[in-house]
């Protein structure tokens, strides 16, 4: 698995990511979700150089233009709630892709363990297709890697690209041992080193579903 860290160049997406982080610019939660789908827009256009392009006639008023555009046929996939920003980010620049989705949360057990619920999960036929899997914080893996798997049921896809902002450096390291191959990108804006006991990313951002939509139950 190719990882991709696109923090490490200077430009706008640092900017973006700062403000997600900042406690004091998190209290607008309108501010939060538009640099998240920023961010999706940004990791969008780096994922579109990586496509298969050809060219194609286009009829004008006047003429025929010869354009180069790609050829994958697309699905972007989210978990609910925190990635719906970053989904809609991604859907801004890839409007004419199909849409999957998985609702799937912590479930903790007695003590500080907890195990990953998949409750809902709708998705097209995958077989061939490009995937983009987007979530916002990846800190152990372990829901990203259910979720793709579940995903995988409805065909094998051509490439997967999982856009995650914020992860935690084990976490990378669990998804290049278990979604292995040269097929699958993992396209983030920010890796950090530290994950506590009870698996939170360090500094991290704190809970983007509920700096998002509001803190639940």
């Amino acid at each position: 698995m190719k990882v991709i860290n696109l923090g490490e160049n200077n430009t706008i997406l640092n900017k973006f990511v700062a403000q997600m982080r900042d406690i004091e610019v998190q209290k607008d939660s309108m501010r939060f979700r538009r640099n998240l789908e920023r961010l999706g827009e940004i990791f969008a256009y780096e994922i579109s150089k990586t496509l298969e392009y050809s060219e194609k006639p286009v009829t004008t008023p006047l003429g025929i233009a010869n354009m180069r555009t790609y050829d994958d046929k697309l699905v972007v996939a989210t978990i609910l709630r925190a990635g719906l920003p970053l989904h809609q980010g991604i859907l801004n620049y890839f409007d004419d892709a199909q849409n999957a989705f998985v609702a799937a949360y912590r479930k903790y057990d007695k003590g500080e363990g907890f195990h990953i619920n998949i409750e809902y999960a709708s998705t097209p036929d995958l077989e061939g297709k490009t995937l983009i899997l987007a979530d916002t914080m990846l800190a152990t893996g372990a829901s990203l890697e259910i979720a793709y798997n579940r995903l995988c049921e409805q065909g094998t896809p051509e490439h997967t690209h999982i856009v995650c902002p914020i992860s935690s450096a084990y976490a990378v390291e669990y998804l290049q041992k278990n979604i292995s191959g040269d097929k699958v990108t993992l396209w983030v804006a920010a890796i950090d080193e530290e994950l506590t006991s009870k698996s939170y990313i360090v500094p991290g951002l704190g809970d983007a579903g509920d700096l998002a939509y509001g803190i639940k139950k």
